[in-house]
């Protein structure tokens, strides 16, 4: 994958995975090359991408895995790879709302799916909760805002919301200027 966005070539031929493209496959104008970002949250996952990429995408992890389990894996395998501190993009289910109890209802039900899979149970107990639904930030602006805060505190280099659409379009509309707001200020 690395010599693929750094040369835009590859010959790959593995047991599971085949790479290689039949046209150049550079992003024109890319510098530096585009990351490597990997879905990782468990311990294997997380030494492989400090060693290989150039950050982690996880999903319902919760400012408390990512202190003390998450963040300080994936960045000392970088620091033994002689990588760089790798970027912590922190998937986030969160909505600004005048009403939390109805969209944490909602969460509650969307995000029920991700507990089936051992990874995520892993994770959300991880972080504190029992349910995915408690990793969803739903409040006012202070409340959301605030806890934006806590995952940067805890290593989330950045911080992307999901599922903002759990409370209708207005809640999602003051969701995204509320972020807006922060990543300007």
């Amino acid at each position: 994958m690395r010599r693929l966005v750094e040369t835009g070539t590859a010959d790959f031929h593995g047991e599971l995975l085949t790479a290689a493209p039949p046209l150049p496959a550079a992003v024109p104008g890319s510098e530096p090359p585009v990351p490597i970002l990997v879905a990782a949250m468990g311990p294997q996952a997380l030494r492989v991408a400090g060693q290989l990429a150039d950050g982690i995408l996880p999903l319902l992890a919760g400012p408390r895995a990512l202190a003390e389990h998450i963040v300080p894996a994936v960045t000392a395998a970088a620091r033994a790879a002689g990588r760089p501190a790798p970027r912590i993009v922190a998937f986030v289910p969160g909505v600004v709302t005048a009403d939390p109890g109805a969209v944490r209802e909602a969460a509650t039900e969307t995000l029920a799916f991700y507990e089936r899979f051992p990874s995520y149970q892993r994770v959300i107990e991880l972080s504190g909760g029992t349910r995915a639904a408690d990793l969803a930030v739903i409040g006012d602006e202070e409340t959301v805002a605030a806890e934006v805060r806590r995952y940067r505190e805890a290593g989330a280099t950045e911080v992307v919301f999901t599922a903002t659409d759990l409370g209708g379009e207005a809640d999602r509309r003051r969701t995204w200027k509320l972020l807006g707001e922060l990543a300007h200020s």
